[in-house]
């Protein structure tokens, strides 16, 4: 008795399953960067002064600027987009830290966050040069962070109320920067008729 030469001596291979897709998590980043940083730079611009404590940014610094966007950073790797997952994976990070810094070191002083926001301004810098590439609407996301950065940790380290308050000002502009670019992003992705412009990029 013969092994029929009809059977299949391997079984046949099955195709591949397509790769899940996943929606831009760009636009969660930007606003989740966006709110976080409009509260926090509210205080700085003492626009809470008299009818706030000026801690309203603090849950939100854990669950949306940090949480939510290192999340998207996350999202963002398994994309394969390594700019945006650095940006909003150190960013989410920034936001979490500030808020155990102040939890945990409520007397510290303005030196302290003033070490903080320049390594973070260091960080910006190239963040910035490479943002070039990108689109207008990102480089200037980065370009309005680089100056609340730097006004904000010249003001630290001067103890000139001045000068942060200047980079609370500053920040306010950034954060509706960053709002705008993630409504581009959201509309983008609704793919409707509504379409938010954010221009080319400065390098190509």
């Amino acid at each position: 008795m013969s092994v029929s030469e009809d059977r299949e001596v391997t079984p046949a291979v099955q195709p591949a399953a397509p790769a899940a897709t996943i929606a831009d998590p760009g636009p969660l980043g930007l606003a989740a960067f966006a709110l976080t940083t409009f509260l926090l730079s509210a205080v700085n611009a003492h626009w809470t002064n008299g009818n706030s404590a000026g801690t309203a940014f603090l849950g939100y610094a854990l669950a949306y600027g940090g949480l939510a966007q290192l999340l998207a950073g996350m999202w963002e790797f398994r994309r394969g987009n390594v700019f945006a997952a650095t940006a909003f994976s150190s960013y989410g990070g920034f936001w979490i830290g500030l808020f155990v810094w102040i939890r945990v070191a409520p007397a510290a002083t303005g030196h302290d966050l003033g070490w903080i926001l320049l390594a973070f301004a260091i960080f910006n810098t190239y963040m910035l040069l490479l943002s070039a590439q990108i689109n207008m609407a990102v480089f200037l996301v980065f370009l309005t962070l680089e100056l609340t950065e730097i006004f904000l940790f010249i003001g630290n380290f001067t103890s000139s109320a001045g000068l942060s308050q200047v980079g609370g000002y500053l920040g306010v502009i950034t954060a509706l920067v960053a709002w705008y670019t993630s409504a581009a992003g959201v509309s983008a992705g609704i793919g409707g008729k509504i379409i938010l412009p954010v221009g080319k990029p400065l390098i190509s």
